[in-house]
């Protein structure tokens, strides 16, 4: 693996819930209380939010401050393909999963021209839209952007035209529209959808590895199964939503905490089982929020224990 350089991505503005933009902090905390210089080992760049934009007064309900969440992507965007293109692996560290759309499209930019595949570590689809979306909260539409897909025959919402202006700009922010193709796109623990999201995941066929099954199967079996479907695929971006873990065993860390979810261990074993690979070239980690942490900064601890086993 390339050295990494660390994004730190400290924007929350995709959340319904404040508080995530404090995650890459508590990161750091953890590996200082665990005695580990990790965040000194590697070069970082902090990229500037618009975080200052959760005092303006929401005017748009179906997609809550998506022009600067559009804008924050196009940050992170330039961010990730600068480092890859520098030769880096980008380890981002993310507050909310909103950005992730910058990731995706900073890969695909970097090398337009190779297939990106994804695996979402997460509890929720993120396949909503601004038609789709009961909440308008930014970060449950990431993924339906990188797809392409308005979801309209799901449609609860009525949408301005310049929602629908700075929703066009998300899906075409890669250097090719769509960014990912659904079979190039895998999922691990998602437990928390809705009947819009349900409409794309069946009728793209995208594959959801859920921890019962997993467990049931073997993490070996469906790790495999995974693989083979990402066979074809030149490069793999993994994305690390920490609600995948089990909030009950874990902590309720996180602004959307999902029971029966997975424990650090197996989280590091999907990691590394896609890491055989030698295909991945991006790792993101977000949705930590350390101020709905009941057991004191235990969520960033739990997160730190992955990227420890990973990257130490």
């Amino acid at each position: 693996m390339n050295a990494i350089r660390i994004l730190k991505n400290r924007s929350d503005i995709g959340a319904g819930t404040r508080g995530s933009d404090m995650g890459i902090d508590a990161l750091e905390i953890a590996a200082i209380n665990s005695g580990h210089d990790f965040f000194n080992r590697h070069p970082f760049i902090d990229i500037p939010t618009h975080n200052e934009t959760v005092y303006d007064k929401v005017k748009n309900t179906t997609a809550k401050r998506i022009n600067f969440v559009a804008a924050q992507c196009e940050r992170l965007k330039l961010a990730t393909k600068q480092a890859l293109k520098e030769g880096f692996f980008p380890l981002i560290l993310s507050g909310d999963h909103s950005s992730a759309l910058g990731s995706l499209a900073g890969i695909k930019s970097a090398f337009p021209e190779k297939t990106l595949g994804v695996v979402w570590i997460d509890a929720h689809a993120d396949l909503h839209t601004p038609f789709s979306s009961p909440s308008g909260n930014v970060h449950g539409m990431p993924l339906a952007a990188a797809l392409g897909h308005d979801n309209a025959d799901q449609k609860i919402n009525n949408v301005s035209h310049e929602t629908i202006a700075d929703w066009q700009q998300m899906k075409n922010m890669g250097s090719v529209s769509p960014i990912l193709k659904p079979e190039h796109l895998i999922y691990f623990g998602v437990r928390d959808t809705e009947a819009q999201e349900d409409a794309i995941i069946e009728r793209c066929g995208i594959r959801n590895y859920g921890v019962h099954e997993m467990r049931h199967r073997s993490f070996e079996i469906c790790i495999a199964e995974a693989l083979e479907q990402l066979s074809e695929v030149d490069m793999i971006y993994i994305t690390f939503d920490v609600d995948a873990l089990d909030c009950d065993l874990i902590s309720h860390g996180t602004g959307t905490p999902v029971s029966k979810g997975f424990d650090v261990d197996e989280v590091v074993r999907i990691i590394k089982g896609i890491q055989t690979t030698e295909k991945v070239v991006a790792l993101e980690v977000c949705e930590i929020n350390p101020l709905l942490d009941h057991k004191g900064n235990r969520m960033a601890e739990a997160a730190f224990e992955v990227l420890e086993t990973l990257f130490l």
